[in-house]
């Protein structure tokens, strides 16, 4: 981080300090654009919701089974499970 100026450092450093919670703010507003969405949008926002649940080490297997069942009704207790464990 040498090539960062002292204030470039902190926004780097508290953006990685809240990475979980920015993850998971963008899993809620997914689920939200899920309930509304049609076609090749919808599967677009299916794979964002993936890789957010990739990137918060979700287990694959659940990513799988949630991308296989696509119901955007699982998605609110996913959330509440990882608010739990956040």
């Amino acid at each position: 981080m040498a090539d960062y100026s002292p204030y470039q450092q902190k926004i780097i450093k508290r953006y990685y300090d809240n990475f979980d919670g920015i993850q998971y703010q963008r899993l809620a507003e997914l689920a939200t654009d899920l309930f509304l969405a049609e076609g090749k949008k919808r599967d677009r926002l299916w794979k964002q919701v993936a890789e957010s649940l990739t990137k918060l080490k979700f287990p694959e297997s659940r990513i799988a089974h949630l991308l296989e069942k696509k119901d955007p009704a699982l998605l609110p207790g996913i959330l509440k499970e990882l608010a739990a464990h956040g």
